[in-house]
């Protein structure tokens, strides 16, 4: 399956039910089947999307911080560097995908909401954007396939 088509169905899914320490040193890869969750680079992911879920509600009527937008734009690129740290332990798994369609949604969901003309499209912005950073705490803490 390709990322994009990957992507597209997990976020369609997510959507529905709602520098990292050691950089340049690639953990072994987890057996299949364990959740990277716990490793410091995507531990680090999810907690500055679940913190930028819970900053994205106070912009349904002011404009972005410049520090939400870092923010934004740090965790683009982590996610890009999760995706491509997956890429280099041979992952082949939907996560690898999911994290680069995030990385490329996230300035683009930052962009809509910066640039939203009326409160409606302030508010679609708002909640798109807060939509893609909770599939982003959701798709690396959900154990993978075959675990609970």
């Amino acid at each position: 399956m390709s990322c994009d088509v990957a992507t597209a169905i997990a976020v369609l899914w997510l959507a529905a039910a709602p520098a990292p320490a050691g950089a340049g040193i690639s953990p072994p890869p987890p057996p299949p089947g364990v959740s990277v969750a716990r490793e410091p680079l995507f531990a680090d992911i999810v907690a500055r999307a679940g913190a930028l879920k819970t900053a994205v509600e106070a912009f349904k009527s002011a404009p972005p911080t410049p520090a939400f937008k870092q923010g934004i734009t740090e965790l683009a690129a982590l996610n890009m560097q999760g995706h491509l740290e997956l890429a280099k332990r041979g992952t082949d798994g939907d996560l690898k995908c999911i994290l680069k369609g995030i990385a490329e949604d996230l300035p683009l969901k930052l962009k809509a909401l910066e640039t939203a003309a009326t409160d409606k499209d302030r508010l679609q912005a708002v909640q798109d954007l807060g939509y893609l950073l909770n599939d982003n705490v959701e798709v690396i803490t959900t154990p993978p396939e075959g675990q609970v």
